[in-house]
């Protein structure tokens, strides 16, 4: 059945390994527990990862457990006159659940602190706390923020999604977009603050086992639309997705589910104008490109080539009882990501 809705709280998985009803959700009600996992442990990949997004400028914080190997990153960057970012990430070896990355998003603290970054993602009652501060950040200059995503209860987008070729293979992902930002980021001298009138915050919350080698398009944004908050969250590619897609839009706190969505990514350049269409038509934008994080790491074993084009979207979003939504100049990313680790 396609985007089938999972509304019952259960296990994830079945005792073999396997996922035991793929599909879609508002929430986590399916429950996670690594105990419960039949692959090897540097298999497992746990991450959280933040993304806090404005016109003029974004910040982006990633925790992760991905087995064998653990990315720990801060990305800061600016959309001006004159476009720049930089992305530094401490590679941890072998954590294989050293880092305790809670169970849920719903409770639980993640802290990684090393020599030169320490940074926590704090879970309080409808709110996540944001501090980092990261030495040597970039030419031998100190990044540090504090900022709180406000998170009333809304709906999330929730997929769980298999491998054909593999049944221990699982992708269980949450996105909660549409969270309010405030607080502070400094740099270089500069400060960067956010307004929760109109600056947001969004979580990609992941548990899992993935195959090797897999390529992904995912993109997200959130704004204001007619007094309102409003995002998006579309994908695909990531494994077998008969069940459900990602595809989803939120609309003052209330989810619509979306049908497949398909990116048109210029061959002549990632920072070319794109086109997002969907097969239902619920979801027909222009994308205009401002700045590619790209990033590619290649050490034998260890590949990741990733395009996370950040720009403006512009367009029509329906929602499920057909109401049009006139979108314009959304600051959000697109992105593609081919990855084999």
């Amino acid at each position: 059945m396609r985007n089938h809705e999972v509304t019952s709280v259960q296990k994830l998985l079945n005792v073999d390994g396997s996922l035991k009803e793929p599909g879609w959700s508002r929430q986590l009600y399916q429950i996670y527990d690594r105990a419960d996992i039949k692959a090897p442990k540097f298999r497992i990949k746990e991450w959280d990862y933040y993304l806090v997004l404005c016109d003029d400028f974004a910040l982006a914080f990633t925790v992760s457990d991905d087995g064998y190997i653990g990315l720990q990153s801060v990305s800061l960057l600016e959309f001006g006159a004159q476009p720049w970012e930089h992305t530094e990430t401490i590679l941890t070896p072998f954590p294989m659940g050293k880092l305790h990355m809670p169970t849920t998003s719903d409770k639980g603290d993640v802290v990684y602190r090393d020599k030169r970054l320490n940074i926590s993602f704090e879970k309080t009652e409808n709110a996540r706390h944001i501090v980092c501060q990261f030495k040597k950040f970039y030419e031998g200059k100190t990044f540090s923020c504090d900022i709180l995503l406000q998170q009333p209860p809304m709906d999330t987008m929730v997929i769980a999604t298999p491998w054909k070729e593999n049944k221990k293979a699982f992708y269980y992902n949450q996105k909660i977009n549409c969270m309010r930002a405030s607080g502070t980021a400094s740099f270089n001298g500069k400060t960067y603050t956010f307004n929760p009138e109109t600056d947001f915050g969004t979580l990609d919350w992941g548990r899992g086992v993935w195959t090797y080698d897999n390529t992904w398009n995912w993109g997200s944004g959130n704004g204001v639309v007619n007094g309102k908050p409003f995002g998006f969250n579309i994908g695909y590619g990531f494994g077998d997705t008969t069940a459900a897609s990602e595809n989803m839009l939120f609309y003052d706190g209330v989810g619509h589910k979306l049908d497949d969505v398909t990116f048109h990514i210029p061959e002549s350049s990632y920072t070319d104008p794109w086109k997002i269409s969907s097969s239902d038509g619920r979801f027909e934008m222009d994308f205009v490109p401002i700045l590619d994080r790209a990033a590619k790491i290649d050490v034998k074993a260890i590949v990741t080539d990733q395009h996370q084009v950040f720009g403006k979207m512009s367009g029509t979003a329906i929602l499920d009882d057909g109401t049009k939504l006139e979108i314009k100049d959304l600051t959000c990313f697109c992105e593609r990501v081919h990855n084999k680790y």
